[in-house]
């Protein structure tokens, strides 16, 4: 059970975040949609404990996530793994290392120092890239990995925390559609094989349509649309992205034409 209880975030005189609230029960997988500024990413960041909020509760299984402090706000951010649009790994770092540091807070510091895993850990991070289609990366430096499979490492970092929640910061907006759809593929398989809540920022509708269970439109910082993605109409989307009637959604598809080029095997299985 998650519950956000009229959270707001204030910059100056500006509310990025405007007295939001929502319920999510069970392991949904929520898209959030919105036009740049609405307050999507910033909402995230607050559900992370990376931002404050001015005001407000965020309530996970009957707590309040935003009151805590010290170690159990580092539990929390072990709990709801965070997955950004510029996957944040260490270019030089090999991949299986890049994925051990979804840990890196529950090791002593001498561990961290000289880059000591146990056996099992590695063994661990080595699965979750081969559950990912990825394992034969593990090797490889992450800067030699093209986009879409670095994105795949970074859901294994999250993944190697065994969070509750997974929050997605628009992660494909840096990806061709062919990588996009193997990333949102990988997401909702993670979210219906694992019951782990998925919430994404997303920038497209028909990927809002297709993957997610419940959708939440923002516009400019304030939640103006709830509901199902069958109820994501092209008025709605007008309405959430503060358009005329000569919007169209077509223009930020991320369907992949029929002439696509091949990309790597674990691509071809997924889109099979």
């Amino acid at each position: 059970m998650l519950e956000v209880r009229n959270v707001t975030r204030v910059f100056g005189q500006k509310a990025a975040v405007d007295d939001i609230s929502f319920t999510v029960e069970g392991p949904a997988f929520v898209g959030i949609i919105g036009r740049s500024g609405a307050g999507k990413s910033t909402f995230l960041r607050i559900m992370n404990r990376l931002t404050d909020a001015s005001s407000g509760q965020i309530l996970v299984e009957g707590r309040d996530i935003l009151a805590l402090r010290g170690s159990a706000q580092r539990q929390w951010q072990s709990d709801c793994a965070m997955i950004f649009q510029q996957f944040n790994l260490v270019p030089r770092m090999d991949v299986v290392s890049n994925v051990l540091h979804g840990i890196l807070n529950r090791r002593s510091t001498v561990q961290t120092m000289f880059n000591l895993w146990s056996q099992a850990d590695i063994l661990r991070a080595l699965s979750i890239l081969d559950r990912l289609g990825i394992v034969e990366q593990a090797p490889k430096r992450a800067e030699a990995l093209s986009g879409g499979q670095q994105q795949r490492v970074a859901i294994a970092r999250a993944l190697m925390q065994d969070p509750k929640i997974i929050l997605a910061d628009e992660p494909i907006a840096s990806l061709d559609p062919m990588n996009a759809q193997v990333v949102m593929d990988t997401l909702k398989r993670i979210n219906v094989e694992d019951g782990r809540m998925v919430i994404a920022n997303l920038h497209t509708l028909d990927t809002a349509r297709r993957y997610c269970d419940r959708v939440i439109g923002m516009r400019d910082g304030r939640i103006v649309f709830d509901g199902t993605p069958a109820q994501l109409s092209t008025g709605v989307a007008r309405d959430i992205y503060g358009a005329d009637a000569s919007f169209n959604e077509a223009a930020t598809s991320t369907a992949i034409p029929a002439d696509h080029g091949p990309d790597d095997a674990y691509a071809a299985k997924m889109l099979a």
